[in-house]
């Protein structure tokens, strides 16, 4: 157990939690969802403060701008869908290149299968999913970032049950929106587990990264 409250040694986590709850929440009331931007951007946007905050590296500093593509998308998903996907896209491109800067000097085969599997399978999903056949095509492209993403994550040298399964949270998230356009239009599944499943991959990303290069960094490590 940490000496100091979480309150006192990890302020802007602990803030991330909090409006990400809030989020989920008030969305549920009368106040329109659109209101409720500032508070949807502000819940990873808060992990990117944290990833700045916690370590100087250069790998720390291009997952603040991963975490902050996915605060602006969260925000403009809700205005704007094509714009909103193309940050997220970039956020993709962004994270695959930090994954990609940790690559283990030896990968087991059930590693190199789940990376296989996230690769190829993402984007068929997200292709296969939207009723409307017109989009499908753009939304497999999207697949294909993130399913590059996650196999990126799952196969890199960082924990593979917090950074690799984050990215497999969120590819579960998004795919389960895109499912809202399709087989599970006008179902519930959405509002109940879009945003927590997306958050909580965003959260275990973010901590497992920060927390492994303080380790191997402790030079880099900034102390807020």
């Amino acid at each position: 157990m940490p000496k100091r409250a979480l309150y006192e040694k990890r302020p802007w986590l602990l803030a991330s939690i909090a409006v990400a709850l809030a989020f989920y929440y008030l969305r549920a009331g009368p106040m329109p969802e659109l209101y409720l931007l500032p508070l949807k951007g502000a819940a990873v946007g808060l992990l990117a403060i944290y990833a700045f905050m916690r370590h100087s590296s250069a790998d720390a500093r291009l997952l603040v701008w991963v975490m902050a593509f996915g605060a602006l998308g969260d925000m403009v998903l809700m205005i704007d869908m094509e714009v909103a996907g193309w940050l997220f896209f970039g956020g993709h491109l962004l994270a695959m290149a930090l994954y990609l800067r940790h690559r283990p000097a030896h990968l087991t085969r059930s590693r190199k299968i789940v990376a296989v599997a996230l690769l190829l399978v993402t984007p068929l999903m997200c292709w296969l999913l939207p009723a409307d056949r017109g989009v499908a095509s753009s939304f497999g492209l999207y697949g294909l970032a993130m399913g590059g993403m996650a196999a990126a994550a799952w196969a890199s040298d960082f924990p593979r049950y917090r950074v690799g399964a984050g990215a497999v949270l969120f590819v579960i998230s998004h795919c389960l929106w895109i499912a809202g356009m399709g087989p599970l239009s006008g179902s519930m599944a959405q509002d109940i587990f879009v945003w927590p499943v997306y958050y909580l991959g965003q959260f275990l990303i973010c901590t497992g990264v920060i927390q492994t290069l303080r380790k191997r960094r402790p030079e880099l490590r900034v102390v807020h």
